[in-house]
């Protein structure tokens, strides 16, 4: 489908979504990030389930960071009809879930408490990658979309610089979005515990679950096993993995990356805790 005639399709798509907003699913589950861990690979995977109902469009809504001025019936439109869930809870005899994936959530400050608020009783399902092949992984997806033009070293360089200050702009004016701080934020977004600490609050430990995609990707039969556990579905599928946007660039000067993995050592040691064990890059043994 031509991008123009796409565009037309979704605007009619989401007008009469909004008109029978009221009839509409709500999600019972997000993926939230982190960007560039896997989550539209865990999207398709998840999307394959019977009783796992995908947004009627595309995966990341991205209501909660950029566009929550838009109001409710504009986010409810999104999602499939009530009707729908009935239909499939009738054949299965058990309520099915709408689910969304929207990695900047993770990341912003304002998301969780907006999510807790509008969604009470969401539960949130958040992936975590090696934080130094994530930025590197971030840096060249971002050059590629036209939202970077430094290279990575650079980049880096210029982080603190273009985040000074983006965060309480972002928090003192709900329209305002940060092309810095959604773009730009290699190092900050592969902080994972600092992420994960700020939901808290709002979800308490029993209403997050934390993925490690290497762990993923790597064995993904017990890892879906246990993401529908936490969801409380039955496995009526076999899990298929697709490894989806993935971008070729060359290898990372080993320098580089000693230097990066000393940073970003003391947040892996304290997702330890959220992981239950030692994150999969972290591991020396086989």
């Amino acid at each position: 489908m031509r991008p123009e005639v796409k565009r037309v399709a979704h605007s009619v798509s989401r007008t009469v979504g909004r008109a029978s907003h009221h009839g509409r699913l709500l999600p019972s589950f997000m993926i939230i990030g982190a960007q560039r861990s896997g989550t539209t690979s865990l999207y398709r995977t998840l999307s394959r389930h019977p009783m796992i109902l995908k947004p009627v469009l595309h995966k990341g809504i991205h209501y909660f960071d950029v566009d929550y001025t838009r109001g409710m019936s504009w986010y409810r439109a999104h999602f499939p009809l009530t009707a729908t869930g009935r239909r499939i809870e009738r054949r299965y005899g058990a309520r099915p879930l709408a689910f969304e994936a929207s990695p900047y959530y993770l990341f912003h400050p304002l998301a969780p408490a907006r999510i807790a608020a509008d969604l009470p009783g969401v539960k949130l399902i958040v992936l975590v990658r090696d934080p130094v092949e994530r930025a590197y992984s971030a840096h060249a997806h971002e050059v590629a979309r036209g939202f970077e033009s430094e290279t990575f070293v650079r980049a880096l360089d210029l982080e603190a610089e273009r985040l000074s200050g983006q965060v309480a702009r972002i928090s003192a004016d709900a329209g305002y979005v940060s092309h810095a701080h959604r773009h730009q934020a290699y190092l900050a977004r592969g902080r994972y515990a600092d992420q994960l600490d700020r939901l808290l609050p709002h979800f308490g430990e029993e209403r997050i679950h934390v993925v490690d995609s290497g762990r993923l990707f790597h064995d993904p039969e017990p890892v879906y096993d246990r993401i529908l556990e936490f969801l409380g579905l039955p496995r009526l599928c076999d899990p298929v993995l697709p490894r989806l946007n993935a971008r070729s660039r060359v290898a990372m000067p080993p320098w580089l990356r000693v230097a990066l993995s000393a940073h970003f050592q003391p947040s892996d040691e304290r997702l330890c805790a959220w992981l239950g064990g030692v994150p999969s890059w972290r591991r020396t043994d086989p």
